[in-house]
Protein backbone atom coordinates (compact mmCIF):
# COMPACT_ATOMS: atom_id res chain seq x y z
CA UNK A 1 0.00 0.00 0.00
CA UNK A 2 1.25 3.52 -0.79
CA UNK A 3 1.81 5.85 2.15
CA UNK A 4 0.25 8.88 0.42
CA UNK A 5 -2.87 9.36 2.50
CA UNK A 6 -3.18 12.52 4.56
CA UNK A 7 -4.21 12.04 8.22
CA UNK A 8 -7.50 13.60 9.29
CA UNK A 9 -7.73 16.26 11.98
CA UNK A 10 -8.89 14.99 15.39
CA UNK A 11 -11.62 17.50 16.19
CA UNK A 12 -14.95 16.77 17.86
CA UNK A 13 -18.23 18.51 17.12
CA UNK A 14 -19.45 21.20 19.49
CA UNK A 15 -23.05 20.04 19.12
CA UNK A 16 -25.23 20.04 22.29
CA UNK A 17 -25.35 16.72 24.10
CA UNK A 18 -29.05 16.05 23.46
CA UNK A 19 -28.73 16.73 19.75
CA UNK A 20 -25.59 14.63 19.66
CA UNK A 21 -27.40 11.70 21.28
CA UNK A 22 -30.27 11.92 18.79
CA UNK A 23 -27.80 12.14 15.90
CA UNK A 24 -25.77 9.15 17.11
CA UNK A 25 -28.94 7.09 17.51
CA UNK A 26 -30.22 7.86 14.02
CA UNK A 27 -26.86 7.34 12.34
CA UNK A 28 -26.35 4.14 14.34
CA UNK A 29 -29.71 2.82 13.17
CA UNK A 30 -28.97 3.57 9.51
CA UNK A 31 -25.49 2.07 9.67
CA UNK A 32 -26.75 -1.05 11.43
CA UNK A 33 -29.36 -1.52 8.74
CA UNK A 34 -26.73 -1.25 6.01
CA UNK A 35 -24.08 -3.51 7.53
CA UNK A 36 -24.02 -7.30 7.23
CA UNK A 37 -25.18 -9.12 10.35
CA UNK A 38 -21.79 -10.83 10.86
CA UNK A 39 -19.85 -7.55 10.83
CA UNK A 40 -20.40 -6.64 14.47
CA UNK A 41 -19.91 -8.46 17.76
CA UNK A 42 -21.38 -5.56 19.65
CA UNK A 43 -25.06 -6.45 19.58
CA UNK A 44 -26.92 -5.01 22.52
CA UNK A 45 -24.45 -2.16 23.07
CA UNK A 46 -25.54 1.19 21.59
CA UNK A 47 -23.13 3.29 19.58
CA UNK A 48 -21.44 5.98 21.68
CA UNK A 49 -19.51 7.75 18.91
CA UNK A 50 -19.65 7.83 15.12
CA UNK A 51 -16.59 8.45 12.92
CA UNK A 52 -17.30 9.26 9.28
CA UNK A 53 -15.70 11.00 6.34
CA UNK A 54 -18.59 13.38 5.74
CA UNK A 55 -18.14 14.98 9.13
CA UNK A 56 -21.91 15.23 9.68
CA UNK A 57 -23.18 17.01 12.77
CA UNK A 58 -22.72 14.87 15.84
CA UNK A 59 -19.94 12.74 14.37
CA UNK A 60 -16.17 12.81 14.58
CA UNK A 61 -13.79 13.08 11.65
CA UNK A 62 -11.05 10.95 13.23
CA UNK A 63 -10.86 7.86 15.39
CA UNK A 64 -8.44 9.63 17.73
CA UNK A 65 -11.06 12.29 18.50
CA UNK A 66 -13.70 9.66 19.21
CA UNK A 67 -11.29 7.91 21.59
CA UNK A 68 -10.46 11.19 23.33
CA UNK A 69 -14.16 11.85 23.91
CA UNK A 70 -14.62 8.67 25.98
CA UNK A 71 -15.60 9.39 29.60
CA UNK A 72 -13.13 8.55 32.35
CA UNK A 73 -14.96 5.50 33.66
CA UNK A 74 -15.22 1.76 33.11
CA UNK A 75 -18.31 1.83 30.95
CA UNK A 76 -17.94 0.34 27.45
CA UNK A 77 -17.25 2.94 24.76
CA UNK A 78 -18.46 1.76 21.36
CA UNK A 79 -17.07 3.64 18.36
CA UNK A 80 -18.68 3.01 14.98
CA UNK A 81 -16.23 3.80 12.16
CA UNK A 82 -17.57 4.38 8.68
CA UNK A 83 -16.16 3.24 5.37
CA UNK A 84 -12.83 4.61 4.20
CA UNK A 85 -9.14 4.63 4.92
CA UNK A 86 -8.16 6.26 8.21
CA UNK A 87 -4.44 7.04 8.37
CA UNK A 88 -3.91 7.52 12.10
CA UNK A 89 -1.51 6.22 14.72
CA UNK A 90 -3.77 5.15 17.58
CA UNK A 91 -2.89 4.41 21.22
CA UNK A 92 -5.76 2.94 23.24
CA UNK A 93 -5.20 3.23 27.00
CA UNK A 94 -8.83 3.10 28.13
CA UNK A 95 -10.53 -0.16 29.11
CA UNK A 96 -13.69 -1.42 27.38
CA UNK A 97 -13.14 0.24 24.02
CA UNK A 98 -15.12 -1.43 21.22
CA UNK A 99 -14.43 -0.55 17.59
CA UNK A 100 -16.83 -1.68 14.87
CA UNK A 101 -16.54 -0.92 11.18
CA UNK A 102 -18.44 -1.32 7.92
CA UNK A 103 -16.52 -4.52 7.15
CA UNK A 104 -12.93 -5.68 6.81
CA UNK A 105 -11.58 -4.10 3.63
CA UNK A 106 -14.13 -1.28 3.87
CA UNK A 107 -13.10 0.33 7.16
CA UNK A 108 -9.29 0.49 7.21
CA UNK A 109 -7.13 1.75 10.10
CA UNK A 110 -3.57 2.17 8.89
CA UNK A 111 -0.26 3.90 9.51
CA UNK A 112 3.25 3.44 8.14
CA UNK A 113 5.87 3.44 10.91
CA UNK A 114 8.60 0.78 11.10
CA UNK A 115 11.32 -0.17 13.54
CA UNK A 116 14.32 2.05 12.84
CA UNK A 117 12.30 4.85 11.28
CA UNK A 118 12.62 8.35 12.83
CA UNK A 119 10.26 9.31 15.64
CA UNK A 120 8.83 12.80 15.92
CA UNK A 121 11.05 14.69 18.34
CA UNK A 122 14.08 12.47 17.83
CA UNK A 123 15.17 8.88 18.11
CA UNK A 124 13.74 5.95 16.21
CA UNK A 125 10.81 3.61 16.62
CA UNK A 126 11.24 0.10 17.96
CA UNK A 127 9.04 -2.84 17.09
CA UNK A 128 6.48 -2.06 19.80
CA UNK A 129 6.32 1.63 18.97
CA UNK A 130 5.89 1.00 15.25
CA UNK A 131 2.32 -0.20 15.84
CA UNK A 132 -0.41 1.43 13.80
CA UNK A 133 -2.86 0.59 16.59
CA UNK A 134 -1.51 -0.09 20.08
CA UNK A 135 -3.86 -1.33 22.81
CA UNK A 136 -2.71 -1.11 26.44
CA UNK A 137 -5.96 -1.77 28.30
CA UNK A 138 -8.27 -4.71 29.00
CA UNK A 139 -11.53 -5.68 27.29
CA UNK A 140 -10.74 -4.36 23.82
CA UNK A 141 -13.07 -5.54 21.07
CA UNK A 142 -13.10 -5.01 17.32
CA UNK A 143 -15.14 -6.21 14.37
CA UNK A 144 -15.56 -5.31 10.70
CA UNK A 145 -12.20 -3.49 10.51
CA UNK A 146 -8.88 -3.85 8.67
CA UNK A 147 -5.80 -3.08 10.78
CA UNK A 148 -2.84 -2.39 8.50
CA UNK A 149 0.71 -1.11 8.49
CA UNK A 150 1.48 0.33 5.07
CA UNK A 151 5.26 0.55 5.50
CA UNK A 152 6.68 -0.52 2.12
CA UNK A 153 8.49 -3.67 3.19
CA UNK A 154 9.29 -4.83 -0.35
CA UNK A 155 10.81 -1.48 -1.35
CA UNK A 156 12.89 -1.50 1.83
CA UNK A 157 14.21 -4.95 0.93
CA UNK A 158 15.36 -3.66 -2.44
CA UNK A 159 16.83 -0.42 -1.12
CA UNK A 160 17.06 -0.43 2.69
CA UNK A 161 16.15 2.87 4.31
CA UNK A 162 15.73 1.55 7.86
CA UNK A 163 17.53 -1.13 9.87
CA UNK A 164 15.12 -3.95 10.47
CA UNK A 165 11.70 -3.90 8.94
CA UNK A 166 9.37 -4.72 11.80
CA UNK A 167 6.13 -2.83 11.18
CA UNK A 168 3.24 -3.81 13.47
CA UNK A 169 -0.35 -3.33 12.30
CA UNK A 170 -2.01 -4.16 15.65
CA UNK A 171 -0.41 -4.70 19.05
CA UNK A 172 -2.22 -5.98 22.12
CA UNK A 173 0.43 -4.76 24.50
CA UNK A 174 1.09 -4.09 28.16
CA UNK A 175 -2.12 -4.18 30.17
CA UNK A 176 -4.19 -5.81 27.43
CA UNK A 177 -6.36 -8.76 28.48
CA UNK A 178 -9.64 -10.30 27.34
CA UNK A 179 -9.20 -8.94 23.81
CA UNK A 180 -11.79 -10.15 21.28
CA UNK A 181 -11.40 -9.70 17.51
CA UNK A 182 -13.96 -10.97 15.02
CA UNK A 183 -14.33 -10.45 11.26
CA UNK A 184 -11.20 -8.32 11.08
CA UNK A 185 -8.11 -8.18 8.88
CA UNK A 186 -4.61 -7.68 10.27
CA UNK A 187 -2.15 -7.03 7.45
CA UNK A 188 1.54 -6.23 7.40
CA UNK A 189 4.75 -8.04 6.53
CA UNK A 190 7.22 -8.55 9.36
CA UNK A 191 5.57 -8.62 12.80
CA UNK A 192 2.00 -7.84 11.67
CA UNK A 193 0.17 -8.87 14.85
CA UNK A 194 1.82 -8.48 18.26
CA UNK A 195 -0.02 -10.50 20.90
CA UNK A 196 2.20 -9.44 23.75
CA UNK A 197 0.10 -10.21 26.79
CA UNK A 198 -3.18 -11.33 28.27
CA UNK A 199 -5.86 -13.57 26.79
CA UNK A 200 -7.02 -13.16 23.22
CA UNK A 201 -9.85 -14.57 21.10
CA UNK A 202 -9.67 -14.08 17.31
CA UNK A 203 -12.43 -15.49 15.11
CA UNK A 204 -13.37 -15.57 11.42
CA UNK A 205 -10.59 -13.19 10.43
CA UNK A 206 -7.63 -12.76 8.08
CA UNK A 207 -4.07 -12.37 9.41
CA UNK A 208 -1.42 -11.74 6.75
CA UNK A 209 2.34 -11.24 6.76
CA UNK A 210 5.67 -12.88 6.05
CA UNK A 211 8.23 -12.94 8.89
CA UNK A 212 7.08 -13.83 12.44
CA UNK A 213 3.80 -12.16 11.65
CA UNK A 214 1.91 -13.51 14.67
CA UNK A 215 4.17 -13.12 17.70
CA UNK A 216 4.27 -12.52 21.45
CA UNK A 217 3.56 -14.07 24.82
CA UNK A 218 -0.25 -13.99 25.03
CA UNK A 219 -2.55 -16.96 25.43
CA UNK A 220 -4.56 -16.77 22.22
CA UNK A 221 -7.25 -18.88 20.59
CA UNK A 222 -7.25 -18.18 16.84
CA UNK A 223 -10.07 -20.07 15.16
CA UNK A 224 -11.69 -20.24 11.74
CA UNK A 225 -9.17 -17.75 10.42
CA UNK A 226 -7.22 -17.44 7.19
CA UNK A 227 -3.48 -17.19 7.92
CA UNK A 228 -1.97 -15.82 4.71
CA UNK A 229 1.77 -15.85 3.99
CA UNK A 230 2.93 -12.97 1.82
CA UNK A 231 5.59 -12.93 -0.88
CA UNK A 232 9.00 -11.43 -0.12
CA UNK A 233 11.50 -10.29 -2.73
CA UNK A 234 14.18 -12.81 -1.92
CA UNK A 235 14.94 -16.42 -2.62
CA UNK A 236 14.88 -19.33 -0.21
CA UNK A 237 12.87 -19.21 3.00
CA UNK A 238 9.99 -16.77 2.63
CA UNK A 239 8.92 -16.52 6.23
CA UNK A 240 7.63 -17.85 9.55
CA UNK A 241 3.99 -17.78 10.59
CA UNK A 242 4.31 -17.62 14.38
CA UNK A 243 6.98 -16.55 16.87
CA UNK A 244 5.58 -17.20 20.35
CA UNK A 245 7.45 -15.94 23.40
CA UNK A 246 5.33 -17.81 25.94
CA UNK A 247 6.53 -17.85 29.54
CA UNK A 248 7.49 -21.33 30.66
CA UNK A 249 4.97 -21.17 33.55
CA UNK A 250 2.13 -20.43 31.11
CA UNK A 251 0.50 -23.63 29.93
CA UNK A 252 -0.71 -22.41 26.52
CA UNK A 253 0.47 -19.90 23.96
CA UNK A 254 -1.08 -19.68 20.48
CA UNK A 255 -3.78 -22.21 19.63
CA UNK A 256 -4.81 -22.20 15.96
CA UNK A 257 -7.99 -24.21 15.45
CA UNK A 258 -9.84 -24.87 12.18
CA UNK A 259 -7.72 -22.32 10.32
CA UNK A 260 -6.57 -22.21 6.69
CA UNK A 261 -2.90 -21.46 5.98
CA UNK A 262 -2.79 -19.90 2.52
CA UNK A 263 -0.25 -17.97 0.45
CA UNK A 264 0.01 -15.08 -1.95
CA UNK A 265 0.97 -15.69 -5.54
CA UNK A 266 4.72 -16.17 -5.85
CA UNK A 267 5.29 -17.82 -2.47
CA UNK A 268 7.03 -21.10 -3.40
CA UNK A 269 6.39 -24.57 -2.09
CA UNK A 270 8.19 -25.56 1.13
CA UNK A 271 9.29 -21.95 1.78
CA UNK A 272 7.47 -21.04 5.01
CA UNK A 273 7.84 -22.46 8.50
CA UNK A 274 4.92 -22.76 10.89
CA UNK A 275 6.98 -20.87 13.43
CA UNK A 276 10.04 -20.51 15.61
CA UNK A 277 10.43 -19.90 19.37
CA UNK A 278 11.21 -16.28 20.25
CA UNK A 279 13.27 -15.87 23.41
CA UNK A 280 12.76 -12.10 23.60
CA UNK A 281 15.71 -10.23 25.09
CA UNK A 282 17.43 -13.49 25.90
CA UNK A 283 14.93 -14.16 28.69
CA UNK A 284 15.58 -17.75 29.68
CA UNK A 285 12.08 -18.01 31.22
CA UNK A 286 10.48 -17.88 27.78
CA UNK A 287 9.65 -21.18 26.10
CA UNK A 288 7.40 -20.66 23.10
CA UNK A 289 4.14 -22.62 22.85
CA UNK A 290 1.92 -23.02 19.78
CA UNK A 291 -0.38 -25.66 18.32
CA UNK A 292 -2.16 -26.01 14.97
CA UNK A 293 -5.27 -28.14 15.41
CA UNK A 294 -7.44 -29.36 12.52
CA UNK A 295 -5.98 -26.79 10.14
CA UNK A 296 -5.65 -26.92 6.33
CA UNK A 297 -2.19 -25.98 5.02
CA UNK A 298 -1.15 -25.15 1.48
CA UNK A 299 2.09 -26.43 -0.04
CA UNK A 300 4.18 -23.44 1.02
CA UNK A 301 4.57 -24.93 4.50
CA UNK A 302 8.01 -26.49 4.97
CA UNK A 303 8.00 -30.28 5.56
CA UNK A 304 9.96 -29.78 8.80
CA UNK A 305 7.13 -27.62 10.14
CA UNK A 306 9.10 -25.62 12.71
CA UNK A 307 12.61 -24.21 12.98
CA UNK A 308 15.05 -22.68 15.50
CA UNK A 309 15.45 -19.02 16.44
CA UNK A 310 18.60 -17.31 17.66
CA UNK A 311 19.02 -15.29 20.84
CA UNK A 312 21.83 -13.97 23.05
CA UNK A 313 21.93 -15.69 26.44
CA UNK A 314 22.74 -13.91 29.75
CA UNK A 315 26.44 -14.75 29.28
CA UNK A 316 26.42 -12.85 26.00
CA UNK A 317 26.73 -15.97 23.85
CA UNK A 318 24.71 -16.24 20.67
CA UNK A 319 22.77 -19.51 20.64
CA UNK A 320 19.53 -21.05 19.35
CA UNK A 321 16.28 -22.26 20.85
CA UNK A 322 15.14 -25.31 18.89
CA UNK A 323 11.66 -26.64 18.08
CA UNK A 324 12.50 -29.74 20.11
CA UNK A 325 13.02 -27.57 23.21
CA UNK A 326 9.93 -25.45 22.57
CA UNK A 327 6.30 -26.56 22.88
CA UNK A 328 5.19 -26.88 19.25
CA UNK A 329 2.50 -29.33 18.19
CA UNK A 330 -0.01 -30.27 15.46
CA UNK A 331 -3.08 -32.43 15.19
CA UNK A 332 -5.41 -33.16 12.28
CA UNK A 333 -3.40 -31.25 9.67
CA UNK A 334 -4.83 -31.46 6.13
CA UNK A 335 -3.80 -30.25 2.70
CA UNK A 336 -0.55 -30.10 0.69
CA UNK A 337 1.35 -28.66 3.66
CA UNK A 338 0.76 -31.70 5.81
CA UNK A 339 4.13 -33.17 6.60
CA UNK A 340 5.38 -36.41 8.13
CA UNK A 341 5.74 -36.66 11.87
CA UNK A 342 9.29 -35.83 12.96
CA UNK A 343 11.20 -34.54 15.98
CA UNK A 344 10.62 -31.02 14.60
CA UNK A 345 6.98 -31.77 13.76
CA UNK A 346 5.33 -33.41 16.74
CA UNK A 347 1.82 -34.75 16.22
CA UNK A 348 -0.54 -34.85 19.19
CA UNK A 349 -2.51 -37.97 19.99
CA UNK A 350 -6.25 -37.59 20.48
CA UNK A 351 -5.79 -38.08 24.20
CA UNK A 352 -3.49 -35.05 24.40
CA UNK A 353 -6.07 -32.59 23.03
CA UNK A 354 -7.80 -32.03 26.36
CA UNK A 355 -5.37 -29.29 27.42
CA UNK A 356 -6.00 -27.22 24.25
CA UNK A 357 -9.60 -26.24 24.97
CA UNK A 358 -11.13 -22.79 24.72
CA UNK A 359 -11.65 -22.82 28.47
CA UNK A 360 -7.96 -23.51 29.02
CA UNK A 361 -7.06 -20.41 26.99
CA UNK A 362 -9.55 -17.96 28.45
CA UNK A 363 -9.75 -19.18 32.06
CA UNK A 364 -12.50 -17.32 33.95
CA UNK A 365 -13.17 -14.93 31.07
CA UNK A 366 -16.61 -15.44 29.51
CA UNK A 367 -16.84 -13.48 26.22
CA UNK A 368 -20.40 -12.26 25.70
Amino acid sequence: MRADNVPFQAEASGMPAAAFTRRVFMVGVSLAAAMPVHASILTGKPVDAIVEKKGAAGSFTSVAAALAAAPDNDQPWHIRIGEGLWDEKLHIRRAHVWLSGAGAGRTILTHGDASGAPKPGGGTWGTYGSSSVLVEAPDFRASGISFRNHFDYIANQRQPLVNGAQAVALALGRGADRSWLRNVEVMGHQDSLYLQSGRVLIEDSLIAGSVDFIFGGAAALIRRCEIRSRWRAEEGIQGFVAAPSTHQDQKLGFVFRDCRLTREAGVPDHSTYLGRPWRAGGNMQLLGAAAFLDCWMDGHIHPDGWTSMGYTNPEGVRTYLTPQEARFFEHGTRGPGKGPAADTRRILADADLSIFTEKAVRGDWEPA
